[in-house]
């Protein structure tokens, strides 16, 4: 009698097991974008130098404003009405460089490594991208920049203490001027971010910032008065400035005025850096 020997069935290898599918989400762009941020060497420095660049010069404005006082010194035209906010918040126009240039550098550094591809073959849509990165950096920017205002106001308000330029927190209108240059520094960020988007160049977006906030003003003051006064008002950095000044005069943007005025120049950057995301090849 011949037996047959069963054949063995060869064991089932175990189905790999799938891979989880990712959607892009609002959240998990802002998640990538904090993260790259975070990642750079270049932030921690700016951030650094704008921090150092309001606290420093604030009180270096505030010494030298109390050194002219106690030695009876005639005060420069500048320094004759100052108040402890304007001289804690003199450093405000070279931090704004620092936090500015970051922006250009957070968008325009995509463009000039070739990262951008990935950016957004991760992200088809494209516009996430730009809006999470102008969100992201503005918060950060806005907090700096507040932190900064708040810690130039306290120290340097000590040091201008019984002359007349001291002020303290309580006070009309100082604590809508800190807060105001904060915003204003947040803001001055998210522009620079959109410059890097819309020219794709790291030295083009830096010469129109700069350009913007500090060689156009001075050159609409070579204008007759009439002039200036009907144009200056409403530039970029002059309608910054008027949301956190503490007075004003009738040539000056009230601070709602001047928020309004500098938020459409914001718009204005960041459409048209959006405009040329979706229509332009990376």
């Amino acid at each position: 009698m011949t037996t047959v020997a069963p054949t063995p069935t060869p064991a089932t290898a175990p189905a790999p097991a799938a891979r989880p599918t990712y959607r892009v989400s609002g959240p998990r762009v802002l998640r990538a974008e904090w993260a790259k941020l975070w990642s750079l060497r270049s932030t921690w420095i700016t951030l650094g130098l704008a921090l150092l660049f309001v606290v420093a010069f604030g009180l270096i404005a505030s010494a030298h404003y109390k050194s002219n006082i106690t030695s009876g010194r005639h005060l420069d035209r500048d320094f004759a009405d100052a108040t402890a906010v304007n001289l804690s918040l003199f450093g405000t126009s070279f931090g704004q460089l620092a936090l500015g240039v970051l922006g250009v550098l957070v968008t325009a550094g995509e463009y000039s490594t070739g990262m951008i591809r990935s950016t957004l073959a991760a992200v088809p849509r494209r516009l996430p991208v730009l809006w999470s990165k102008a969100g992201v950096y503005g918060v950060v920017a806005l907090l700096v920049g507040t932190v900064g205002a708040f810690v130039a106001f306290l120290i340097g308000s000590g040091i201008v203490s019984g002359t007349p330029a001291a002020l303290s927190l309580s006070d009309a209108g100082v604590l809508r001027s800190l807060l105001g240059a904060g915003l204003y520094l947040g803001l001055v960020a998210v522009i620079g971010t959109a410059l890097g988007a819309l020219l794709r160049s790291v030295a083009g977006g830096i010469s129109v910032l700069v350009g913007a906030l500090m060689l156009v003003p001075g050159l609409i003051s070579l204008l007759p008065t009439s002039w200036q006064d009907n144009i200056s008002p409403y530039l970029p950095s002059i309608a910054g400035e008027s949301m956190f000044a503490l007075h004003h005069d009738a040539n000056t943007l009230t601070p709602g005025a001047g928020l309004l005025v500098f938020l459409g120049w914001t718009l204005l950057a960041l459409a048209g850096a959006a405009y040329r995301l979706v229509r332009t090849d990376a």
